[in-house]
């Protein structure tokens, strides 16, 4: 039983058929994946799941044996925990631990809620700053705020990016 926890709280990295990353699912749905024959595993994690008869590796990199066509250029969509990816967890005003997100130009003051206008905050600054443009508080970014690099939502999705994942990902992750 304990494998079988540990498979659903891992994940795996899915490639296409020409290894260009398209998703990350539980290490349970890879493991249905395999048995399938839909993928091949590439890479395995130290976890096992296992049942009265059988006893499988979860996968860590998985690639489909045949191409989907995938009709988008998956972005990472604007959320908290993205800012925060995106940002590596530091306030953009003092690189403190960053526990909130802030808006620089303020919703209140017209700002819109888009990656070039939230940055990830601590609260003290947060606090200071309230509604109040930068050039009405002593507060200076770090960095000008963008929308993240194209591999920012295999971050998002799997929390961390697993070192068995990043010659899957190269420079983009």
């Amino acid at each position: 039983m304990a494998g079988l926890l540990s498979a659903s709280m891992s994940r795996a990295l899915v490639l296409n058929a020409t290894y260009e990353p398209i998703g990350v699912v539980s290490g349970r749905r890879a493991v249905v994946l395999a048995l399938s024959d839909k993928v091949d595993v590439l890479e395995n994690t130290d976890e096992v799941i296992s049942s009265e008869q059988l006893e499988l590796p979860v996968p860590s990199v998985v690639r489909l044996r045949y191409f989907v066509k995938v009709p988008y250029r998956r972005e990472a969509p604007l959320s908290r925990r993205a800012v925060f990816a995106r940002d590596h967890g530091r306030c953009q005003y003092c690189a403190k631990t960053a526990e909130s997100i802030d808006h620089v130009h303020p919703r209140s003051k017209g700002g819109k809620h888009e990656w070039t206008n939230v940055v990830a905050c601590c609260r003290r600054c947060n606090t200071y700053k309230g509604d109040r443009l930068l050039t009405e508080c002593s507060l200076r970014l770090r960095t000008r705020p963008q929308a993240p690099t194209q591999m920012v939502w295999v971050k998002v999705a799997a929390g961390s990016v697993p070192s068995a994942w990043e010659e899957y990902l190269g420079a983009a992750a």
